[in-house]
């Protein structure tokens, strides 16, 4: 039986950040956790520092205030085309899939614009992240921004965080991971329904960078794949992303470092635990990082760049064991075919993708766009690849084009 609860938040003196009043609903489809509202730009004009930006493992604080200064650049972008400042998000559970299949609760976030219609739904599959804090449902995620321009975000936390923070993040493991953004989408429609948000427009939108750039190829070939009738989708926003996993994986043993040294450990344990493979970690980790990873990657109390910073190293002479080194060995050839099999370039998109990358990124080597480049030529796809900075600056300047596409 369907249930109807109406919250209304106290009335008082509240900073600016927050509207007064909040009506929700709460039914068997996405159950309400929490809800509030917040402004984009505070009353001076800068940007709302509860706004998560993207932190970035290449920055130095110099540059981070340079990141800072472009998506306060960003957020008046947007403000110059949205009909409300506001943004009500609405932290909620849903029933999703675990790995092997079976029911899971599963947590995220809906952000929607305080006043007027509702565009589109945006699919988010977010980036990389270590501390739990950062995830949708803890946080307000910087593509929520775009809920600002009239349209419903929805970006699930993935299993491994929010109410699943206890469990270890399959991360790249695509298939679960898209899985779990998909289930909430499908939660979230009847929801926007039933409070009367419902979008003007049935089409859906992805959006991704990194990590979420990898996830959002896979979400896409889920829909197109399972939900074309029930998520029909208009256009896909993809970039950064780790899109072949063993060219990366090649790359970065010919090069003999990482650019983002915490995806290691989370690459092998999460591709083991989400393939099934059952990897022993003393076969691939050398024996600081084999002593420490449970507690700085599985803890979910830092962040990628303070686990960056933890691990002390990016040579992967340093991190990985010569066997970890070697794909012809007997367990890294199991993991590196696993790798492969969670690559997300073997299928024939539909739809249109605008795929962006910068040639100068550190973290997701640029051999990611090309490979895709090259998978993906004759589709309907707008490749763009230039010199954009490193990987956060990149991230900036694709959402920039996101928000000035939509």
């Amino acid at each position: 039986m369907k249930k109807i609860v109406l919250i209304l938040a106290a009335c008082g003196l509240v900073s600016a950040c927050h509207h007064p009043e909040v009506v929700f609903s709460d039914f068997d489809t996405f159950h309400v956790l929490s809800v509030n509202s917040t402004d984009v730009a505070l009353e001076d004009g800068s940007l709302n520092p509860e706004i998560r930006l993207m932190e970035d493992p290449e920055l130095e604080d110099p540059e981070t205030k340079v990141a800072v200064t472009a998506v306060a650049n960003m957020a008046s972008d947007l403000l110059g085309v949205i009909n409300s400042n506001t943004v009500i998000h609405v932290s909620g559970t849903y029933t999703g899939h675990d790995i092997d299949d079976s029911p899971i609760t599963l947590s995220g976030k809906l952000l929607v614009p305080k006043d007027g219609p509702i565009k589109n739904l945006i699919i988010v599959s977010h980036f990389t992240i270590g501390a739990n804090y950062e995830c949708p449902s803890e946080s307000f995620p910087l593509e929520g921004m775009l809920a600002a321009k009239g349209y419903a975000v929805v970006v699930a936390d993935y299993i491994g965080f929010g109410v699943t923070a206890h469990r270890i993040h399959p991360y790249m493991h695509v298939e679960s991971t898209a899985r779990s953004v998909v289930d909430m989408a499908l939660a979230v429609k009847p929801y926007l329904k039933h409070i009367g948000r419902e979008p003007e427009s049935e089409k859906v939108i992805l959006v991704g960078y990194s990590q979420g750039g990898s996830t959002t190829m896979a979400v896409m070939r889920m829909i197109q794949r399972e939900y074309e009738h029930e998520l029909p989708l208009q256009k896909v926003y993809c970039g950064g992303g780790p899109y072949d996993l063993a060219a990366t994986f090649d790359q970065a043993m010919s090069e003999g470092k990482t650019g983002i040294p915490c995806a290691i450990p989370m690459i092998v344990q999460g591709v083991s635990v989400g393939e099934g493979l059952n990897l022993d970690m003393a076969d691939f980790f050398m024996p600081d990082l084999l002593a420490h990873y449970d507690e700085w990657i599985n803890s979910k109390r830092y962040t990628v760049k303070q686990i960056n910073m933890l691990m002390k190293a990016d040579n992967l002479k340093d991190l990985m064991t010569e066997t970890g080194r070697d794909k012809t060995s007997y367990e890294t050839s199991r993991l590196y075919k696993a790798l492969m099999l969670n690559s997300v370039l073997d299928f024939s998109p539909k739809v249109p993708i605008f795929m962006f990358h910068s040639m100068d990124d550190g973290t997701v080597p640029f051999v990611n766009a090309q490979r895709a480049e090259k998978k993906l030529k004759g589709f309907n796809v707008d490749f763009d690849f230039d010199h954009y900075g490193n990987h956060g600056s990149g991230a900036l300047k694709f959402l920039i084009k996101v928000a000035k596409d939509l």
